[in-house]
């Protein structure tokens, strides 16, 4: 990648294994490029610079995980080949220039691609669009047109390359032929007389010539082209094919200039793209360099951290400082991997604060781990790269000094104690409140009581320097140190002594216990030994040991109960809704066969009046009472469904009411607002507020005044679609009879071309039922024109229908005698 800036000042390379992570990286690159820009990459303290380089990456794993991607094999470093290509006259081996095309072809492509992106990426990687858009102005299509084909895969060049070389080579081919003619009538003739030593013909300084017998070489005319190494066979050049030979060698010649001055021609086009193809294979090693990283963070489930700064840190009241939520070391992890075994994530947490860690706990138990998987994932975070962790944030960093693992020097004439000292000595003096201390073991390899005052001394003077620190230990005084110490937080690691076997999870805010004895114990260390050892421990000692133990126990043991109230809320809250789900269906089904008796009653009701009207003998009476009952019935029947709905809605709202928040359902509906009344049990629009206590409401085409109190709720509606909207102005939205959120859309029109006069009729008398039930002020019946019976049979019924208050025929640019107007009552 570009150069780093602002990089660190100390990064415990080699205590934190960083080079191992690099190769890592490194192996997921597909150029030798991408592999160099991950192997030089180095953490840095500038903000900028880091987010940039964690936005490309996470650009390049969205096109990943998008089913994306790009090849970037073929990318090298073109500054010795366009160096050769720029000297005047001079013609790149085809090798180069095959690498040249390949080079020139993979820049191109991802131009392409910054061009049109995958769907995956369309509009969503800005930052690797700025990361190439330098290229953007170079077309590389003709140097890749002009370069391809040209060149075959063992170097030598195509017969394609140029019609003068294609032509020259025609015509060797036709002189080839024509030598071996001329040599194979020479050889049936010396082959009578016993002459030639083969039948065949070979080439010798690039002349054909045939082996004759060294006794026989002066009865052969021609020119002899050397022996054979017995001398027994000498190489003999026929007269007559002499000059054939030489048309030849002249051809050969003229192949060689030809095939220079295509070389030539193609090294010269090169050489004028030297910038864009420096420029593309800086940008797409780059680019590799984040596929590689991509990659990686895909493969262990990385995440992108966050980043506190100091006056970010004094802005805030709660939260922490620095937090590694569920990490893992990416190296451990991926050597697990291969065993088949899984890596314990664990949690290294400082609240806002608090500086300093102090973790302990037996040996084995993972301490040293989680210091360093605390600083490479600090390295990685600043570097661009994503950590292993469900959630990382973290503080900037200038510099990170670790302090890890056994620094004896024998060359040195240091002892392990000797050049801990030392390095933490250099450690002390340079760390600042910017600066990451991991100090492994502090105080231990000398005398035990020395090495805690020393160990407290240390951990003290980082703490004044207010350096961010983790320290792992035995000793009890750093535990101690840290309970009394504001800003520093004890940690401890898990052992399970059951199993002698460590549990790798950190537990914070609590010491932990080294456990020596009990694991000595039950790893068949002599029963003697242990009771000795346990009598020369101190009272103090014994009963810390007894409190530490007893902690981690209870601590396990809420753990667990926490673990098994949480599976109780998660069964509880699936319970809860699957009979939310079942109590909604069942209401739905009493609710349609309520509705199913309620239409059966009217139809009955309606069958018996049209019984009582036939029966009576005055037509002009009957027709009056047929056409008044209707009208009536289509009344009622609206009363009757809108007085149920009311009801079904008021049940479902006692049912929810203990759900929906009263804030919520008893907000003041402004003029807008969707509502739904009580009265009617349908949604209408507030048009007008009248005062306090009365609102003007919308409810389909007709406004109507209702008081406050009526106001069931008000609706929250999504955002109106256009195509929502065109629909809303071309009719109206009914509310379906089972009572569900769905809609269904009413149109004004119907369309009875090609019925006949009792089939469009039967159509009409429902379609002007249901408009009419929908409030709808007016429809257009579509008949045709046709012959005139469908439009007199309809306008008739139409006229005498008891909803119709006028029939009316359109004009003509709507219509005309081909529908029919039609005003409802209201």
């Amino acid at each position: 990648m570009s150069q780093t800036p602002a990089p660190l000042s100390e990064i415990g390379a080699k205590a934190l294994q960083w080079n191992d992570l690099q190769q890592q990286l490194a192996e997921r690159a597909q150029s030798p490029l991408g592999r160099a820009c991950v192997l030089a990459l180095q953490p840095s303290a500038e903000l900028a610079w880091i987010e940039q380089q964690q936005q490309r990456t996470a650009e390049m794993r969205r096109l990943i995980t998008g089913g994306g991607g790009f090849q970037f094999r073929g990318i090298f470093d073109p500054s010795d080949v366009l160096d050769k290509a720029r000297i005047e006259g001079s013609a790149l081996e085809p090798a180069e220039l095959l690498s040249a095309l390949a080079l020139a072809e993979r820049v191109e492509a991802w131009r392409q691609v910054i061009l049109a992106p995958p769907g995956a990426v369309q509009g969503k990687w800005p930052a690797i669009e700025e990361l190439s858009a330098p290229l953007l102005m170079h077309d590389l299509g003709d140097l890749v047109r002009f370069l391809r084909g040209k060149i075959e895969a063992d170097g030598s060049l195509s017969d394609d390359a140029s019609p003068e070389l294609r032509r020259i080579r025609r015509a060797m081919e036709r002189q080839h032929r024509a030598i071996e003619d001329s040599l194979r009538r020479a050889l049936a003739k010396l082959s009578e007389g016993g002459s030639t030593q083969d039948d065949l013909i070979t080439v010798r300084g690039e002349r054909f010539v045939i082996p004759v017998k060294a006794e026989f070489k002066r009865k052969v005319g021609g020119v002899v082209h050397g022996s054979s190494s017995s001398g027994q066979t000498v190489f003999v050049e026929p007269m007559e094919t002499i000059e054939q030979n030489n048309e030849l060698v002249r051809l050969l010649d003229e192949e060689q200039a030809e095939v220079h001055r295509i070389l030539v021609a193609m090294t010269r086009a090169v050489s004028a793209q030297a910038q864009p193809l420096l420029l593309g294979a800086a940008i797409l090693a780059e680019a590799d360099a984040h596929q590689a990283v991509a990659r990686f963070a895909e493969e262990l489930a990385c995440v992108r951290p966050v980043f506190v700064s100091a006056d970010v840190r004094e802005d805030e009241a709660a939260g922490n400082e620095l937090e590694l939520l569920a990490a893992r070391h990416p190296l451990l992890e991926l050597r697990l991997r291969e065993q088949e075994a899984s890596i314990v994530p664990l949690t290294i947490a400082l609240p806002l604060g608090m500086r300093q860690m102090i973790v302990s706990g037996p040996n084995t138990g993972g301490k040293t781990v989680a210091l360093k998987t605390a600083g490479l994932l600090a390295l990685m975070a600043q570097a661009g790269i994503p950590v292993p962790a469900e959630r990382a944030r973290l503080p900037l960093f200038t510099a990170i000094y670790a302090d890890i693992g056994d620094a004896q020097s024998i060359e040195q004439n240091l002892s392990t104690f000797s050049a801990h000292v030392v390095n933490v000595d250099r450690i002390a003096r340079i760390a600042d409140d910017t600066s990451l201390v991991l100090l492994d073991e502090l105080g231990s390899a000398t005398d035990p009581e020395e090495g805690a005052a020393l160990a407290v001394a240390v951990a003290e003077h980082f703490l004044v320097r207010r350096a961010w620190c983790i320290i792992t230990t035995h000793l009890t005084s750093l535990k101690v140190y840290a309970t009394k110490h504001e800003g520093v937080l004890n940690a401890a690691v898990g052992f399970d002594e059951a199993r002698l076997a460590p549990t790798y999870e950190l537990r914070l805010g609590v010491p932990g216990a080294s456990a020596g004895l009990n694991i000595a114990a039950r790893l068949g260390l002599d029963p003697a030994i242990v009771a000795n050892a346990r009598a020369q421990m101190t009272t103090q000692q014994i009963d810390i040991g007894r409190f530490l133990d007893e902690l981690h126990a209870q601590l396990a043991a809420a753990k667990d109960e926490r673990s098994g109230l949480a599976e109780l809320q998660k069964k509880l809250d699936a319970e809860r809704t699957k009979l939310a789900i079942e109590g909604r269906a069942e209401q739905q089904a009493r609710t349609r066969e309520l509705e199913r008796q309620l239409k059966s009653l009217i139809e009955d009701f309606e069958s018996q009046l049209r019984d009582t009207v036939k029966a009576i003998d005055d037509k002009t009476v009957a027709q009056k009472i047929a056409r008044d009952s209707a009208l009536r019935i289509a009344q009622l029947r609206r009363e009757f469904s809108e007085q149920f709905q009311s009801t079904v809605v008021a049940h479902a709202e006692s049912d929810q009411g203990g759900k929906k928040k009263a804030a919520d359902r008893q907000r003041e509906p402004a003029v807008g607002d969707l509502v739904r009344l009580k009265s009617l049990g349908r949604e209408g629009r507030v048009a007008r507020v009248i005062d306090a206590k009365t609102l003007e409401v919308a409810v389909g085409a007709m406004k109507m005044r209702v008081p406050r109190s009526d106001i069931a709720e008000v609706v929250a509606v999504a955002k109106e679609t256009p195509v929502q909207s065109a629909r809303r102005r071309g009719g109206v939205t009914v509310s379906t009879s089972s009572g569900s959120d769905d809609a269904e859309y009413m149109t004004s029109e119907i369309n009875v071309i090609g019925r006949t006069a009792d089939e469009a009729e039967s159509e009409v008398e429902r379609f002007v039922e249901r408009a009419f039930l929908a409030g709808l002020p007016s429809i257009r019946v579509v008949h045709g024109v046709g012959m005139g019976i469908l439009r007199r049979t309809l306008r008739e019924f139409l006229r005498n229908h008891p909803h119709v208050a006028s029939v009316t025929e359109p004009p003509y640019n709507e219509g005309g005698q081909g529908a029919t107007m039609v005003e409802l009552r209201q």
